[in-house]
């Protein structure tokens, strides 16, 4: 595809860091080089409740300033998982924001502070539906009950994000606790990672889970990334 024009609208994308890979993949792709991906953390996955005003905050700061975190050319899954990273050109005011996001367990108040702010979210309840498509995580969840979810960056992060951030590592106890009800561990596939794969049986052998693979590349995010960019340029 051709890069986009040297005047369409800047657009900052305050997403989740878990979701930096796919978003950078899907901007190469699309050569959406009006776009600027600024990450949270992703350990905010363990801390839903503050990820609401931190996008709040960086709404604001963006209308005000045009001003995000530094500019990285690439960033370690550490880094994405405990830090800020921006991706893109941040020298310019934006003149469209949207949060890459879904609900993510905020309970309604993410979507609540973009109605305020006047901005888009990506829709649905959390990374899993979107990556597998609404009608692809229906039939996954009616297949059947009790079925917990990976990703690509969730596998490779597993031992970080869910092992250590439950504290299962500590407690070993606690895996039965939070995981005794269920089945298997769905691992939904976005690109073709070794790394990811192989993290993935290791995380089912570790709960004690039946392991699904489920390949979904970008799923739903690509096409809503893409379409919110075009209706960006015709605003």
């Amino acid at each position: 595809m051709t890069a986009q024009p040297s005047d369409a609208p800047r657009v900052l994308m305050i997403a989740c860091g878990a979701l930096a890979r796919e978003l950078m993949a899907i901007n190469t792709m699309n050569a959406l080089d009006n776009v600027t991906i600024e990450c949270l953390p992703a350990s905010l996955h363990n801390r839903p409740s503050e990820i609401p005003e931190l996008v709040r905050q960086r709404i604001h700061r963006a209308r005000r300033t045009g001003v995000v975190v530094d500019t990285a050319s690439g960033a370690s899954d550490d880094e994405l998982v405990d830090g800020d990273n921006t991706f893109g050109d941040s020298g310019e005011r934006f003149d469209e924001i949207f949060v890459g996001y879904a609900d993510c367990g905020t309970g309604g108040k993410l979507a609540d502070v973009c109605r305020e702010e006047g901005v888009e979210m990506l829709a649905g309840a959390h990374c899993y539906q979107f990556f597998a498509t609404a009608p692809g995580f229906e039939r996954l969840q009616d297949h059947e009950l009790g079925s917990f979810y990976l990703t690509d960056f969730l596998a490779r992060n597993f031992e970080r994000l869910v092992w250590q951030g439950l504290g299962i590592a500590d407690h070993p106890e606690l895996r039965d606790m939070y995981f005794g009800n269920y089945t298997r561990l769905v691992y939904l596939q976005q690109a073709d990672d070794p790394k990811a794969l192989a993290c993935a049986h290791d995380a089912a052998d570790r709960l004690g889970l039946t392991l699904h693979i489920e390949p979904t590349g970008y799923g739903e995010l690509e096409t809503t990334v893409v379409e919110f960019t075009r209706r960006a340029a015709l605003r």
